[in-house]
């Protein structure tokens, strides 16, 4: 009799090992479409030929504008008219420096202190262009007038400088754009559009900035149904070095700006003698308040105009940053964090809020009733300063403390096309006066007078002309504040040349 066979046993199943098959092929699959996507991403930049540089006395031009940093055309809070006699100066050097000018454009001086040029074009039927500038600058911190390496309103020539309060932020736009006016009249050029510029005086005063200035400009061109086919004021810059990843000099310009809140956050407590001090007090509430809000911060967004500057810099970049920022629908999350790491790419993000100031108590024997602080946010476009007070609120109610708005404040502007006619000219001229420069949009996260001319014109655009190295960003504003002869000369060639081809 045969002996019984054992019956197969099938093999064990395992269903980890269906698991990993399963995520090594997405795996596969998330590489390859990576890798696929990051190899098909071509430069968008527009393929220009580096123009010949404009030869310019460059020594000459530099002295003109130490000449407008001597006049000190200071916007004071507060204090509107405290620099009136520095302005009439200010307009005296213009048109002795730039004689031209005066005798072509027609000039207007607009609520005292503010001017308007306009320079007639050939074709009345294109509609015209405006520039803008500002002639008030910042005042000197008391106090760091000794740190200067040059007094701060010597507009000093020295080690290949001009220095002095206004040499960058914003005679440098101001005197840049005479000189190439006064150049190219001097050639017998006419523009074929008509170009306007607008030179406010009080773009420097706070929460009130452009209120008498650029504000009474726009009025009396909307009185005279003006209309713009785009403007340029102030903004960021050409920078070097300031972009990890990229050794191109990298212009961004501005195609919206932040908005501008300021709020006051109230405590109050019991006031009494400070030897016996309540569980609570004003200035603890507020130290609490303040602290919880510093972690609460308000959304980041890197689809709005973040998207737009990484789409267009990404075939750009070279090896892991090429890879992280052609993937965002992937990387996304991940590039967030690293760029929260960094205040001014932080600030591209989100609406910052940024403690400016606190006061409470006068005597030390005594507990003050009352603590108060200053927030300064500037508020990203699309989030309104309404929803922006209820965040700040709802992060500092645990803690009794209030919180309300100052006057003065404004929403984000809204987000000008980067595929526009006039957005496409200043990228030309970028590209041919800056070689080799890369141009991709940004966001503005300062205010400039362009809010004033929001329905005058539908895409705005800020943009300084001006080489930047991470040393050089806290002389803006700050101390020892100057511009390079060089550096200077390429403002007047990016102005000589956006004209000519208008």
């Amino acid at each position: 009799m045969p002996f019984p066979t054992t019956p197969e046993i099938p093999p064990t199943r395992r269903p980890w090992r269906t698991a990993l098959l399963l995520i090594a092929g997405l795996a596969a699959l998330l590489a390859l479409a990576v890798g696929l996507r990051t190899a098909s991403l071509s430069s968008r930049q527009l393929a220009v030929a580096p123009l010949p540089a404009l030869p310019i006395d460059t020594a000459a031009a530099a002295e003109r504008l130490g000449g407008a940093v001597r006049i000190r055309t200071v916007s004071i809070d507060g204090q509107p008219g405290a620099s009136a006699a520095a302005f009439a100066e200010l307009h005296a050097h213009l048109e002795r420096s730039f004689p031209l000018v005066h005798r072509t454009l027609k000039r207007e001086l607009v609520n005292r202190h503010s001017l308007l040029y306009t320079w007639t074009g050939s074709d009345p039927l294109q509609p015209p262009i405006l520039l803008m500038a500002h002639q008030d600058v910042v005042p000197v911190a008391a106090g760091t007038e000794g740190d200067w390496q040059q007094p701060p309103f010597s507009g000093a020539l020295a080690d290949g400088h001009v220095w002095g309060r206004g040499a960058w932020d914003d005679k440098g736009n101001l005197m840049a754009m005479f000189e190439a006016v006064e150049r190219l009249i001097a050639t017998g050029m006419q523009p074929r559009r008509t170009v306007v510029f607008a030179f406010g005086h009080d773009e420097e005063m706070g929460s009130t900035a452009g209120r008498d200035g650029a504000s009474a400009i726009a009025a009396l061109l909307r009185a005279r149904g003006q209309r713009f086919a785009y403007a340029l004021d102030e903004g960021l810059l050409v920078t070097e070095g300031v972009m990890a990843g990229l050794d191109a000099p990298v212009a961004l310009i501005g195609v919206a700006e932040k908005g501008y809140l300021t709020l006051e956050l109230t405590a109050h407590a019991h006031d009494g003698h400070s030897s016996m001090p309540p569980a609570r007090t004003a200035i603890g509430s507020l130290a609490a308040a303040l602290d919880a809000l510093q972690h609460a911060p308000m959304p980041a967004d890197l689809d709005g105009i973040a998207r737009g500057l990484f789409d267009t810099l990404a075939p750009e970049f070279s090896g892991p940053n090429r890879w992280l920022l052609s993937n965002l629908w992937l990387f996304g999350p991940l590039v967030q964090r690293q760029l929260e790491r960094m205040p001014s790419a932080n600030a591209m993000l989100r609406t910052t809020i940024a403690p400016v100031s606190v006061r409470a108590g006068a005597k030390d024997n005594t507990l003050p009733a009352q603590a108060v602080a200053r927030l300064n946010l500037r508020l990203l476009p699309g989030d309104a300063p309404a929803a922006a007070l209820d965040h700040v609120q709802r992060a500092v109610d645990a803690h009794g403390v209030r919180a309300a708005s100052s006057p003065g404040g404004w929403a984000g502007s809204r987000v000008s096309r980067h595929d526009s006619a006039g957005y496409r000219q200043i990228e030309r001229t970028i590209r041919e006066v800056f070689p080799g420069a890369l141009v991709a949009p940004g966001l503005m996260v300062g205010a400039t007078d362009t809010r004033h001319y929001v329905d005058l014109v539908d895409d705005i655009y800020r943009f300084t002309p001006l080489r930047a190295r991470p040393e050089d960003l806290p002389r803006f504003h700050g101390t020892n504040e100057r511009v390079a002869v060089d550096r200077y000369a390429e403002m007047i060639r990016f102005y000589h040349r956006l004209l000519s081809q208008s």
